[in-house]
């Protein structure tokens, strides 16, 4: 059974079967910009975690732009420590999910607080990894063709967002 994190092969003879692997340094700094972007602070008293995400989407319009952007990074760097096609789409419908719903007032602000995009997509990265060093499959390659196009998505969902912001305030 894999944790969160990498996990070795679990085969029979194997001495260091289920030893759970430290992730390697992309990982951890992917972790860390999840971390400082979607639960960085706590609210006291309660169990509540939130981030700079969650702190830019109070900024109207701007902030959850911001946010989407600076996802775009974890997605970036996943498609180089060798996250697959399928994967990346994951993590890019999870970052349009917190733009489109986090654009919303009030209620998108409450939304990025407990949805947190960037750990979802570090968590699809570290499973994906354990999952192939436990087949013996090397991470893939994916074509800069392709992430190009991933962000060109991620980037036309944030300027939906900031078009749909701007002529909402004109009609006012």
């Amino acid at each position: 059974m894999v944790e969160k994190g990498d996990t070795k092969l679990a085969e029979a003879g194997n001495p260091e079967a289920g030893v759970p692997r430290a992730p390697t340094p992309g990982v951890r700094r992917l972790r860390g910009v999840a971390t400082v972007l979607d639960s960085a602070a706590k609210i006291p008293g309660t169990d509540i975690r939130f981030g700079l995400d969650a702190l830019l989407g109070l900024i109207p319009g701007v902030g959850d732009v911001a946010g989407g952007l600076a996802s775009g990074f974890v997605l970036v760097e996943s498609a180089r420590l060798g996250a697959s096609h399928r994967t990346l789409v994951r993590m890019l419908g999870n970052i349009v999910v917190e733009v489109l719903v986090g654009a919303a007032p009030i209620l998108g602000d409450l939304f990025d607080v407990g949805w947190k995009a960037n750990a979802r997509n570090v968590d699809l990265l570290e499973a994906e990894l354990a999952s192939r060093a436990r087949e013996g499959r090397s991470p893939t390659q994916v074509g800069r063709l392709f992430v190009g196009g991933l962000l060109l998505v991620l980037l036309l969902t944030v300027l939906g967002v900031l078009w749909i912001i701007i002529a909402l305030v004109g009609s006012i």
